[in-house]
């Protein structure tokens, strides 16, 4: 059966990263296009990445590295089509997914490991740190291999698009 409210918060979570996700691109001033194209990317990655952690048991890491993955898969198929290189919308589409919420907690562990007089809180505190730390890094990696991975995989579709604009700018 399925359940609605399920695939409303799916929905919910891919337009709000799509907002973000228009931010982002708008500051490096990319072809409209390209702007369309990010959002929807931000929308399918995070989408994904929220019915995978939430549908299945894989951790924030691994359900990240496969949004980023499936991000830049589908930026290569976008960069053939609008003729724009695909690090124009998969890096703004991957900005909404980065661990804030890990890196703040971070932060605020360390500001109270530094305060505390109490040794046996600070044990706690210093497992915070490890925990949140870790995890921001590993999902910032994560969405860093995921993506780079098919732009790897693809480099010669994925570079083909900016010989392609060079050359056309060379005739003008």
């Amino acid at each position: 059966m399925i359940n609605y409210d399920f695939i409303e918060a799916i929905i919910f979570d891919g337009f709000f990263a799509a907002i973000a996700s228009i931010g982002f691109a708008v500051i490096s001033n990319p072809p409209r296009k390209a702007i369309l194209v990010s959002a929807f990317l931000a929308a399918i990655g995070h989408g994904l990445r929220y019915c995978l952690l939430h549908s299945t048991s894989l951790d924030i890491a691994s359900a990240s590295f496969l949004a980023a993955f499936s991000i830049g898969m589908l930026s290569i198929f976008f960069a053939k089509k609008i003729h724009c290189p695909a690090e124009v919308f998969s890096f703004p589409s991957l900005l909404p997914m980065i661990p804030g919420m890990f890196a703040y907690k971070t932060i605020l562990a360390l500001v109270k490991f530094i305060q505390c007089k109490d040794d046996s809180a600070s044990v706690d505190i210093i497992v915070a740190i490890f925990r949140n730390g870790l995890t921001a890094t590993f999902v910032m990696f994560a969405l860093v291999v995921g993506v780079a991975v098919p732009m790897f995989i693809f480099h010669k579709q994925s570079f083909a698009v900016t010989r392609i604009l060079k050359l056309v700018k060379k005739d003008r």
